[in-house]
């Protein structure tokens, strides 16, 4: 049974990334004819084109992907408690929100974690390092506007890691299903 639990974790956790990073790159406009980008949109279409003709967008939001999103998170959350031999009933859905959210923290942990990375071993140019820090801007440059660079060290992402830690952590104490998601 712990096998299968990884497997469909792990299924429904691809799945959301993949819809998460495909909204995230439409919300930062990042550069669509890069490789990464287009493997995103390719592996998504199937399931955001259809939904796409019925739930239009918001303000440059792709609503079809976020609503696709927000199903595959409660489904994570009730199929992973239903073979836990738990039952949510309507509080699944106010925690497949908190599991969308989570994730979203979590990729963005792993992106800056892939870029800095990459920034010790990759000279010069690279198409995906330029996707990711796309990505990761928004949410960088307010922190560099508040921690200049120190001598060519950016310490952005070291504060960004610790105020993410510190808002799991409070959401952590707060939210009995938390450590679950």
């Amino acid at each position: 049974m712990e096998a299968l639990i990884y497997l469909l974790r792990f299924a429904f956790d691809a799945l959301l990334m993949i819809l998460i990073i495909r909204v995230w790159l439409q919300w930062v406009k990042a550069d669509f004819y890069n490789p990464l980008s287009q493997f995103i949109v390719k592996v998504s279409n199937p399931l955001v084109v259809p939904l796409r003709k019925i739930v239009p967008g918001l303000g440059g939001l792709d609503l079809a992907t976020v609503l696709i999103a927000y199903v595959v998170a409660t489904l994570k959350f009730v199929t992973l408690a239903a073979l836990s031999g738990e039952g949510l009933g309507v509080l699944a859905f106010y925690i497949g929100l908190l599991v969308l959210l989570k994730q979203a923290g979590f990729l963005l942990f792993v992106i800056m974690i892939i870029m800095a990375i990459m920034s010790w071993v990759v000279q010069g140019y690279n198409s995906t390092l330029m996707v990711l820090s796309q990505l990761t801007e928004p949410f960088l440059n307010p922190i560099r506007k508040i921690i200049p660079n120190m001598g060519g060290l950016d310490l952005s992402m070291l504060v960004a890691f610790l105020l993410m830690n510190v808002i799991n952590i409070l959401l952590s104490s707060s939210l009995p299903y938390w450590a679950a998601l």
